[in-house]
């Protein structure tokens, strides 16, 4: 998650050359290119069933294609504010799909986890308010019209997908290895783009792009279809969901610190206290229980 926000921060210029769904198609193809060695299936590893290609294909669907239209939407026809406080509540959302489709026992302490972790991103989305009036009113959508709870909604249904990957991925990381997940579902991902970057990169003129745009796109693509998926995927094999969940706060948080340290933006006090709540959210998910330590001890 550290990493997916530090790409995301870094991504920034690549989203003002290419069109979106042109740069998902080119990243899941880079992606794809390198993880062809992935594809093959190890001996010691079940066949594909129909339960886990439908799966594959929900996590690729849900987790990449619809939460990145919903959340690209969802934004534009609302405001910054209301998008940052609606995607504070995956780790809420994570914990009770985890609940309600893996029946996972969600410890008391993880759910104070995941209260500190909304808690604090939807103050780091508020403090935003702090804006001038005519700063403010830059960031609502100029031509929405009364649209916002569509934009709303849509943002919703980004939460729902993103928390849909979590569970979805702990379900398959049960029978299939992290490395031929994250392949299998950057193909998902590659196809079901394929047709949107065709159309647009027909038009589009690569002749323009300048040679450090190609180095970064390759950064992003790897890091964004490899290395991100794999280490998600390798980590829920041993971790529950719903603690998993919690974790998603390093997203903004790492996303903050490239700001800073590479962009040279600069935090308010009430930004830096709300970071602080939300990586307290971490340390009380994860931090080993009372048996635990009492293990440990001996």
């Amino acid at each position: 998650m550290a990493l997916v926000g530090s790409y995301v921060a870094l991504s920034k210029p690549l989203a003002a050359v290419f069109p979106v769904l042109l740069l998902a198609w080119l990243r899941f193809g880079i992606g794809g290119v390198a993880m062809l060695h992935w594809l093959r299936k190890p001996a010691d590893e079940p066949p594909l069933d129909g339960r886990m290609r439908g799966l594959l294909f929900l996590e690729s669907f849900l987790g990449n294609f619809l939460f990145t239209l919903c959340m690209i939407s969802g934004v534009k026809l609302t405001t910054a504010v209301s998008a940052g406080v609606i995607m504070a509540a995956i780790p809420a959302a994570v914990a009770l799909l985890s609940w309600l489709f893996l029946r996972e026992r969600v410890a008391p302490r993880v759910w104070a986890g995941v209260v500190c972790a909304v808690l604090g991103i939807a103050l780091v989305s508020l403090s935003k308010q702090e804006l001038t009036p005519h700063a403010a009113s830059a960031l609502d959508p100029s031509d929405s019209g009364d649209l916002r709870w569509l934009g709303n909604l849509l943002l919703v249904g980004a939460v729902l997908c993103e928390a849909s990957y979590a569970v979805i991925g702990k379900a398959l990381t049960g029978q299939l290895s992290p490395r031929r997940i994250t392949a299998l579902i950057n193909l998902w991902g590659f196809a079901l783009s394929t047709p949107f970057g065709l159309w647009l990169a027909w038009r589009f003129d690569f002749g323009s792009v300048a040679p450090g745009m190609w180095a970064l796109l390759v950064f992003y693509a790897l890091a964004a279809c490899m290395w991100t998926v794999w280490l998600w995927m390798t980590g829920l094999k041993s971790v529950p969901a719903a603690q998993a969940g919690v974790f998603t706060v390093l997203l903004p948080v790492s996303a903050a610190a490239v700001g800073v340290l590479a962009l040279g933006e600069r935090l308010s006090l009430l930004q830096l206290l709300a970071y602080g709540v939300a990586l307290a959210g971490v340390l009380l998910a994860t931090l080993p229980s009372r048996p635990a330590w009492r293990v440990g001890r001996r």
